[in-house]
């Protein structure tokens, strides 16, 4: 865990540390089944589903309102120090278990999701090292069938390739990654891209169109 600034007052620190015991205490009781290396912090009015297809390890952080559905083929992994956003969903399958079941997330340690976001995860999302994503960026690992005219498009089912993000990448706010993308390590993504392709490594993208403007 990082260390808090020094020049917090003691009050405010006063307040941090009362807030951060209170997730810690509820880690410790809605975290029971959840397969999980203490500890694990949990804010207001999380909710968490199917925990026993969940993984975590050091000081991961689901902070209040955020939802965790674990109905996955191949569960949901957090790596050490992982943080998931207010208000974001991070959902593979429906709530109800119809239709097929989702593959599910992987990611890797020091990352973190802002508020507000959704990851889809009915294909495999992988999210590596020392990613940043910021606040209502959507990922949707999956693509609907619609080539048969005569059957509707609900009845047609879906089809996955996945969405990969590499280590050490920085999504910024309002980014949409669609499904078959893989994000090349060290990139940036400015806010408000809609992402349909692949991303080489080390590239600034920054409009709707993903063009690369340069290389770091």
């Amino acid at each position: 865990m990082p260390s808090i600034n020094k020049e917090i007052s003691n009050t405010d620190k006063l307040g941090i540390y009362a807030r951060t015991a209170f997730k810690l205490f509820r880690g410790s009781i809605k975290g029971i089944g959840i397969k999980k290396k203490s500890p694990i912090f949990i804010g207001r009015k999380v909710e968490i589903t199917h925990k026993g297809n969940i993984y975590c390890g050091k000081n991961v952080k689901f902070e209040s309102y955020s939802e965790i559905h674990g109905l996955a083929t191949n569960g949901l992994r957090f790596g050490n120090n992982v943080t998931i956003g207010r208000f974001t969903s991070i959902r593979p399958s429906s709530y109800y278990g119809v239709g097929q079941i989702g593959y599910g997330l992987e990611i890797s340690e020091n990352s973190s999701i802002g508020p507000y976001g959704y990851i889809g995860c009915s294909g495999k999302v992988r999210i590596g090292k020392n990613v940043m994503i910021g606040p209502r960026v959507f990922l949707f690992a999956e693509n609907h069938n619609f080539s048969e005219k005569d059957i509707s498009i609900k009845e047609q089912g879906v089809n996955n390739k996945g969405i990969t993000i590499e280590d050490d990448c920085w999504i910024g706010s309002g980014v949409i990654i669609l499904d078959g993308v893989t994000v090349g390590s060290g990139s940036v993504i400015g806010a408000g891209t809609l992402v349909t392709k692949d991303i080489p490594k080390n590239s600034i993208i920054y409009d709707k169109r993903n063009r690369v403007e340069n290389n770091r």
